[in-house]
């Protein structure tokens, strides 16, 4: 896998939409959510882009989060889509798929000189 995150700008760009993605399977807590992430590339992700991220999607309400108590430890703070979330899911899913394609056209058509 080619290391994308040479490319800050571009790891900024996409991991609002890899989080939901993430969250798209289902409810999970931060450390799962960066667990999946490293496990698909994006290995450079801690706690301090993540969190503040989480916390900017709820605040646009993509996601919401709840406490659950397990027997042993402390609350675990869960966070899952909502269905603005997974609407916003699927528009940049698209307009990701656009801008692949435009790059794509770009680069394989050849360009006429003004």
């Amino acid at each position: 896998m080619e290391d994308f995150e040479d490319y800050p700008e571009l790891t900024r760009a996409a991991l609002p939409q890899a989080v939901l993605s993430v969250l798209s399977h289902g409810e999970n807590h931060g450390y799962a959510i960066a667990e999946a992430l490293r496990r698909h590339g994006f290995t450079r992700i801690k706690g301090g882009t993540l969190y503040p991220l989480l916390k900017r999607l709820e605040e646009q309400k993509l996601t919401q989060h709840l406490w659950t108590h397990e027997h042993a430890g402390p609350p675990r703070k869960l966070f899952k889509l909502t269905p603005h979330g997974e609407a916003e899911l699927q528009r940049a899913e698209a307009a990701w798929a656009g801008m692949t394609h435009a790059l794509s056209e770009i680069r394989t058509t050849s360009q006429e000189k003004s």
